[in-house]
């Protein structure tokens, strides 16, 4: 499966051959993907690829534990694909070396390198974190699949090289002008159908499966666009869920105070990542938490355009069973509910050290 073009300068040739190899070995694989568009839309990219393997979204967080080990067995998987999820855990690795089977893990997350048998990440090689849909694409290098992966990069922030290309390749995609990636996410109808994955990823397994069958079968977006007998239930869901969604980001503007907002919802819906990212490109000056408690566990969803890596990473020490991290202006958190008012003082005070460090550098 030869493919020329212009290759990415994040992973070398070799290591997109490399890649390509084990795609084109692995008569039935699975890929394991993190359960937001960035990961929906790499393993769509790899899939259309090859034409074969089945994708599962890991909710857990945050790594892939090893109770995923079943689906491998139960789908009878030659090979496995983990893409966009910074963590497998140790246990899943061994059950696979027990097996003897291979492990491709492709990532751009700032952790601790993966024991995986093949590990892709391209921080590791040049300090850069584009989007796994952008590397994956650069994999695969299939012009009709450019819309797939500007969808999984503009929800993680990034505008791809190729967004001019794809604009004039499908001219109602996006119709306004833009300076960045929310621009088009918030304001075009990628940016929609962007959203519509987004909240479609939310559903029951049953309703994910034939998200991702209509992907996988899909000839252009405009087959996801177009309201008909396969979209209606995907249409329903996004209707249903932006409803809530609207109604929680309206609350959480009313509470905005100051240069910080720290916002606390609950509820039957978790999709704090989307709240506060539509509130940083909206007060894209300010500090953003947005926390979704249920039961004792509380998720965390943060963003700043200064280091809110490393104030999460210091607000979360010493805290017994919490966890965070994720780049430099994005991250995320899980914290037990019992000790959020903890976590949030200690997040103020290492947000106001960073302050006071760049002021002092200026």
């Amino acid at each position: 499966m030869k493919v020329v073009g212009v290759y990415s300068k994040m992973l070398t040739t070799q290591e997109i051959q490399e890649i390509r190899e084990h795609l084109e070995n692995a008569k039935n694989p699975v890929f394991f993907f993190d359960n937001d568009p960035d990961g929906l839309c790499s393993f769509l990219l790899l899939q259309r690829f090859i034409g074969r393997g089945r994708g599962i979204a890991i909710k857990s967080s945050p790594g892939l534990s090893g109770t995923y080990m079943k689906r491998v067995e139960e789908l009878q998987a030659d090979y496995i694909f983990v893409v966009d999820k910074p963590i497998i855990d140790d246990d899943f690795i061994e059950e696979a070396e027990k097996k003897n089977i291979p492990v491709v893990h492709i990532d751009h997350h700032n952790v601790a390198k993966s024991k995986a048998q093949y590990y892709y990440n391209t921080y590791y090689s040049s300090k850069k974190t584009e989007p796994v849909s952008y590397i994956c694409y650069k994999i695969t290098n299939r012009k009709e699949d450019t819309w797939i992966s500007a969808i999984g990069c503009i929800t993680d922030c990034y505008l791809p090289d190729f967004t001019e290309e794809l604009r004039k390749r499908y001219p109602e995609l996006i119709e306004n002008k833009y300076k960045g990636p929310f621009d088009i996410l918030y304001n075009s109808r990628l940016g929609k159908l962007a959203m519509i994955l987004s909240f479609g990823l939310r559903d029951t397994t049953t309703n994910v499966v034939s998200m991702i069958r209509l992907l996988i079968n899909a000839n252009s977006p405009y087959d996801l666009l177009e309201e008909n007998s396969k979209t209606k239930g995907l249409f329903k869901r996004f209707e249903d869920i932006n409803e809530k969604y609207q109604k929680i980001l309206k609350k959480a503007e009313e509470e905005i105070d100051g240069d910080i907002l720290f916002f606390n919802y609950a509820g039957d819906l978790s999709i704090s990542q989307y709240i506060a990212q539509e509130l940083s490109y909206k007060y894209p000056h300010k500090a953003i938490a947005v926390v979704y408690t249920k039961g004792n566990i509380s998720n965390l969803s943060l963003r700043w355009e200064k280091d809110i890596r490393t104030a999460t990473i210091n607000a979360v020490k010493d805290i017994e069973g919490a966890s965070g991290g994720g780049h430099e202006h994005a991250t995320g958190a899980r914290v037990p509910a019992d000790k959020i008012l903890f976590f949030k003082e200690r997040l103020l005070g290492e947000i106001k050290r960073i302050e006071e460090l760049a002021e002092d550098e200026e």
